[in-house]
């Protein structure tokens, strides 16, 4: 099943200590490329959620944000008087060796590490719930990108169906073409009036129908088809994979397009070129 790269979640838990949220946004990159936003008492986490974020995407730009916003009720702001004392006694004996010296700002006091008591509770109880609920997101994220996989899916098999038919109305015209066009040849032979070889003629007309037969290139793309349709029921990521398999396609509709002699041949072309196009843009979006 594809898996589309462009995908948020969101989830949220409500504990007696307050309210913790994840948000993970996803979109297409050529590589993993993640980003975590944290809370400084939940730095520490990093590295462990990057591992799991690892194990479970293997492509994509992806941003992680959490916050969590603590209860001001079950968490009533506590001051270390005692601390707080020392910090200013500090501060006092640096005013007097400076020149007009700035009053103490009671907020920079209350800034300063260990002077706010923080007893929001078991700080590694909240770790442990954060890593849980950034499981219980990323697997939403997962679901919501494995949705927009499979409608995208839908869009690419509706283009290959369109190129197959494109393949299928002119693979029964080329004996046609290819006789029209050696038609053409001699009634212009014709007109000149002038001396021909018809030994060199007809090898020169063998050859020139050789050039222009185009059922290789139509073989091809059929094959190429196949290859796209089997790529589906991967299991492992294969954005890459189509990227490429989008690259051979268009290759072939190029050669395709190079060898017409008949404005069927161009027209069913450009029309694939145009299909080809469609799904490439499409498949920029596939893990």
């Amino acid at each position: 099943m594809l898996q589309s790269m462009t995908a948020f979640a969101r989830h949220e838990l409500s504990i007696n200590e307050g309210v913790l949220c994840w948000e993970i946004r996803s979109v297409n990159h050529r590589y993993l490329e993640h980003s975590f936003k944290l809370p400084e008492t939940f730095r520490v986490l990093e590295w462990q959620l990057r591992d799991i974020l690892k194990k479970e995407i293997s492509r994509g730009k992806v941003e992680c944000t959490f916050t969590f916003s603590p209860n001001a009720q079950n968490n009533p702001l506590q001051i270390d008087s005692e601390r707080a004392k020392q910090l200013v006694q500090a501060a006092e004996q640096i005013s007097e060796l400076t020149i007009n010296p700035t009053p103490i700002n009671p907020f920079t006091v209350l800034s300063w590490p260990g002077v706010l008591i923080n007893e929001q509770a078991n700080h590694e109880l909240l770790q442990q719930q954060a890593i849980e609920l950034f499981s219980d997101t990323l697997k939403n994220l997962k679901e919501n990108r494995a949705r927009e996989g499979q409608e995208l899916q839908q869009l690419l098999d509706d283009r290959l169906v369109s190129i197959d038919n494109e393949v299928n109305k002119l693979r029964p015209l080329i004996p046609e073409m290819l006789d029209n066009q050696r038609q053409k040849i001699l009634t212009r032979c014709q007109e000149l009036q002038v001396e021909i070889d018809n030994q060199r003629l007809e090898q020169e007309l063998v050859l020139l129908a050789q050039k222009s037969d185009v059922a290789e290139e139509l073989d091809r793309l059929q094959t190429h088809l196949t290859e796209v349709r089997h790529t589906f029921n991967s299991k492992e990521p294969c954005g890459r994979r189509l990227d490429f398999l989008m690259q051979e396609l268009n290759r072939e509709a190029n050669t395709l397009g190079s060898k017409a002699y008949d404005t069927r041949t161009t027209q069913t072309a450009v029309n694939i070129k145009v299909l080809i196009e469609q799904m490439r843009e499409q498949v920029q979006n596939i893990e």
